[in-house]
């Protein structure tokens, strides 16, 4: 008989957490590395040299623009691929979560601790990313610490977006349609590169169901400074419904898969 219960929420999940931290720090180093490689790279490629070409855009610089953006799509991106690959192997490779179900631990607390965690990692690459814009001077002050619990919650709703692909898949390949499909159409188009009112109606209204633009929406003015914040509340809402529905459908898929 299927489980329809709500989601259990305990204490348990910090150890799922806690094991997972101990397992990247065996290999911090090259995760660091790659975490203020990549957006470096990309901000003095696009945001330099593409924004010599720009001028001003929506109001601020062209590297500002992006940036503020590409924190955003980097906490995605990161959240995603620890919710798709590294779930994945330890769900059917390593057989990590049947070897927790072994010790006090449910379902819930596996997936809970594992959205947790990957929450943790984007937020890991949106804080390097944060870092290489204040000493690029896209950050003048302090009001960027206000985006940290927006980042977070970004990456906790793409984290458990991607443990409900995750509970689906039986071999690394499904990952691909979900990647190509769901992922890039946002990252191309929830205002990362370029403004969304220069989008056709259908296509603004495409981004602003899916949960990226909203993010967008929400980080840029904490990151840029100077920017009107509108329609918090709403911007919110839609991460927080995402968030909450993605995780009782991943518990819920997980529990079928795991007990059946």
């Amino acid at each position: 008989m299927t489980d329809w219960s709500v989601p259990s929420v305990s204490g348990r999940w910090l150890v799922v957490w806690r094991r997972h931290l101990r397992v990247w720090r065996k290999l911090a180093g090259p995760a660091v590395l790659g975490n203020f490689g990549e957006p470096l790279l990309v901000l003095l490629a696009l945001g330099y040299g593409l924004g010599g070409f720009m001028g001003k855009v929506g109001g601020m610089s062209y590297l500002a623009f992006l940036a503020s953006g590409v924190v955003c799509s980097s906490t995605m991106n990161t959240a995603t691929f620890e919710g798709l690959y590294s779930a994945y192997t330890r769900l059917s490779v390593q057989q990590t979560w049947h070897a927790m179900l072994c010790t006090p631990l449910a379902v819930d607390d596996i997936v809970l601790g594992e959205a947790m965690w990957a929450a943790t990692k984007g937020l890991m690459s949106a804080g390097a990313i944060l870092i290489v814009m204040t000493v690029l001077g896209v950050i003048h002050d302090a009001t960027i610490l206000l985006a940290l619990p927006v980042l977070f919650l970004t990456g906790l709703c793409f984290a458990s977006m991607a443990l409900v692909v995750t509970s689906l898949a039986h071999r690394y390949d499904f990952f691909l349609y979900y990647s190509t499909l769901v992922v890039t159409p946002m990252f191309l188009l929830s205002g990362i590169f370029f403004p969304l009112e220069g989008l056709s109606p259908a296509i603004q209204a495409g981004a602003w169901a899916l949960p990226l633009a909203h993010a967008v929406a929400l980080v840029r003015p904490m990151v840029v400074g100077g920017m009107p914040m509108t329609s918090v509340a709403t911007h919110l809402g839609v991460l927080v419904l995402y968030t909450s529905v993605a995780l009782y459908l991943a518990t819920l898929l997980l529990r079928r898969r795991l007990l059946a």
